[in-house]
């Protein structure tokens, strides 16, 4: 059976990841409080975030920037998102 954790993006219960996304304290963090959808759907918005911004991911003001637009969305607050991306329809 998958762990639970009580989701910070979405207020409930849901499943888990299985191991901390990064090392360290903010790994921890995200292995306790965000669910394996929310990280999910957070790594699609990063990707198309580092693509449609062209981020260094070497340059260390670039990773301070995703982090940020990442806490931002997990804690349901405005994030940049990728302009002109249009979903593809179902």
């Amino acid at each position: 059976m998958s762990r639970t954790v009580f989701c910070r993006k979405y207020q409930k219960e849901m499943e888990g990841l299985d191991f901390p996304p990064m090392p360290g304290p903010k790994g921890q963090d995200i292995y306790e409080n965000v669910s394996k959808q929310a990280w999910e759907e957070w790594q699609a918005q990063q990707t198309m975030l580092i693509n449609e911004k062209h981020l260094n991911l070497m340059d260390p003001n670039n990773r301070k920037y995703l982090q940020a637009q990442m806490e931002r969305f997990f804690n349901n607050e405005p994030f940049d998102k990728a302009e002109g991306y249009v979903p593809p329809e179902k």
